[in-house]
């Protein structure tokens, strides 16, 4: 194998027609689903700064390896063998990693050129925070996307006290408590998505990018990108999937109106459905995490009125504190880990978390200043 093939990131840059180039980032790591891992997240922030510096690249392309994901999620199997040695401690390789990964998804939606996600098959976790902050996020027929951190002892992380707040009522903390999976006609619901096309018209849509007159200004060339993606969009739309979300989206306001996490809960996993995406939603809320439900709800509510840097901040700290007080290392266990899917959470129930178990999350192990995103958007 050549270097080229064992890079968990591949770089190209394609030369247009006008003489501009096109960046292109490739994940590398079939295997895993292209889970973001350490070792990508460093390729990957030097390389998208030198571009974004590079007044002859014009646009950014992100697309993983192989047809069936885009990213599916981080590669969280270091961070356990970490807290696993240090239980209860704030492990370094734990905060890097987080830190690392929220300013690369950071990069992304500060980007000051045209930045185009191909977000083909799985898109969960790390490859939504990867998706949301490109300026042009293509989703296919295959696209699954979904943030089931409620699975994991985690929360919705990577941006998503952001883009959890940006969707129609009641669906950011339906989706945030349930983890259910969406497809490419909900993603573009959810404000998720831009662009549907078709999987098999790739290679189209990168040689109608490479065809592009690109112009001096980034908001033309952001309408010159978009152009492009609306018209291959309205070709494939006849393949677009039906959508899940929109058609429940009423009963969804319903279930989640609720005063407090307590009963919102209740409302979701005692609601019989014979819709299938409905009652597979409830069922994982069930199972799902106790704490994560409170984390969820909390972070929902502070998020509204946080600018973008902020809200990654407290991202940090709400991960860190999952890492070393929380269920992170035991949901791991049970799913990547052991495999067993019986994870033993450290409470029974969603009514069982105290006020002062869930605040104690959200107090920062930093002082001031010393945060590691600190100096994020300055």
């Amino acid at each position: 194998m050549t270097d080229a093939q064992t890079k968990v990131v591949q770089f190209e840059e394609r030369t247009t027609e006008c003489g501009k180039r096109l960046g292109i980032a490739r994940l590398n790591s079939e295997k895993s689903l292209n889970a973001l891992s350490l070792d990508m997240i460093q390729l990957l922030q030097p390389q998208l700064e030198q571009w974004a510096g590079d007044d002859d690249i014009a646009a950014v392309w992100l697309e993983g390896a192989g047809e069936k994901a885009f990213c599916a999620g981080g590669d969280i199997v270091a961070m356990y063998n970490a807290m696993r040695d240090q239980p209860g401690e704030l492990v370094d390789e734990v905060a890097d990693f987080f830190s690392q990964e929220y300013r690369l998804d950071y990069t992304i939606h500060a980007f000051p050129k045209p930045f185009i996600v191909w977000a083909d098959g799985i898109v969960m976790g790390g490859g939504m925070g990867l998706m949301n902050g490109a300026s042009h996020r293509i989703v296919t027929e295959r696209s699954l996307l979904a943030m089931p951190e409620v699975t994991i002892g985690l929360y919705p992380d990577v941006g998503a006290t952001h883009f959890l707040n940006q969707m129609p009522e009641g669906c950011g903390l339906f989706l945030g408590l349930t983890g259910a999976h969406m497809n490419a006609s909900d993603a573009q619901f959810l404000h998720l998505a831009d662009h549907f096309v078709a999987s098999e018209r790739k290679q189209q849509v990168l040689d109608a990018l490479s065809a592009i007159q690109w112009g001096e200004t980034a908001s033309l060339n952001q309408q010159k990108v978009s152009d492009v993606l609306q018209q291959l969009g309205n070709e494939d739309a006849k393949l677009r999937p039906a959508g899940q979300v929109e058609a429940q989206h009423d009963l969804i306001k319903q279930l989640t109106a609720g005063d407090d996490v307590v009963s919102v809960v209740e409302a979701i996993t005692t609601h019989e459905s014979d819709d299938k995406w409905l009652s597979r939603a409830s069922k994982t809320l069930a199972s799902g995490c106790p704490m994560t439900a409170h984390l969820v709800w909390n972070q929902l509510h502070l998020g509204k009125d946080l600018s973008l840097p902020d809200c990654f901040r407290l991202e940090l700290t709400l991960s860190v504190k999952c890492a070393t007080r929380g269920d992170f290392a035991e949901g791991i266990r049970a799913l990547l880990i052991d495999k067993d899917k019986q994870p033993k959470w450290q409470h029974t129930s969603v009514a069982e978390v105290s006020a002062e178990e869930v605040d104690a999350f959200f107090t920062s192990p930093w002082q001031q200043g010393e945060h590691p995103l600190a100096d994020l958007g300055a």
